[in-house]
């Protein structure tokens, strides 16, 4: 386990780093940790779409608290250190800068050949009868981070892979929504 266990983890990683702007973040270090508790497949899609709002809620919350703050206002170490008043950031200018240090959302899904026919977010036994097996990750504004196709002991033509890919990509687009609706009014 401990082989998929860092697999996932560098999955996670590399998504996040592929979405946020480390420069608008700033001097802050960030550890995401995934508990997925109870999955029927999907574990690694599930951890980077999780991980994806316990980040935003993260920046968020760093903002608000002063510790995240634009390059042009961020006091330095020494300046937070002898006693700089920290800038207090308007509700406007605090989701400019939200959405500066997270422009766009990512979510990952599953996808699979089972049969010939493309399945969505498949569950453990339709993931194991899979010939080919697909994890997306991809931004809220349709840009791809990681795809990951394999054929499990098969094949796949451009066009089987393009249906899983479109499948994708309509179930990614319905988790940005889902994600969208539960951070809206959280602080």
């Amino acid at each position: 386990a401990k082989g998929r266990t860092a697999e996932i983890e560098r999955l996670v990683a590399r998504s996040l780093r592929g979405a946020i702007d480390l420069d608008a973040l700033g001097p802050v270090a960030l550890t995401v940790d995934c508990d997925v508790l109870n999955a029927d497949g999907g574990t690694r899609c599930a951890s980077v779409t999780a991980a994806n709002i316990a980040l935003r809620l993260a920046i968020r919350r760093l903002i608000a608290s002063g510790d995240c703050l634009p390059a042009d206002i961020r006091p330095t170490e020494d300046e937070r250190r002898s006693g700089a008043e920290i800038p207090v950031l308007s509700a406007e200018s605090r989701a400019a800068h939200e959405r500066a240090v997270l422009p766009h959302d990512i979510a990952a899904i599953s996808t699979g050949l089972v049969g010939g026919v493309a399945r969505l977010d498949l569950d453990y036994v339709l993931d194991s009868a899979a010939d080919v097996d697909m994890n997306v990750v991809m931004t809220s504004d349709g840009l791809f981070i990681e795809v990951q196709a394999t054929g499990e002991e098969s094949t796949y033509t451009r066009e089987q892979l393009d249906a899983l890919t479109d499948l994708a990509t309509k179930g990614l687009s319905e988790l940005h929504a889902i994600q969208a609706s539960t951070l809206t009014g959280i602080k």
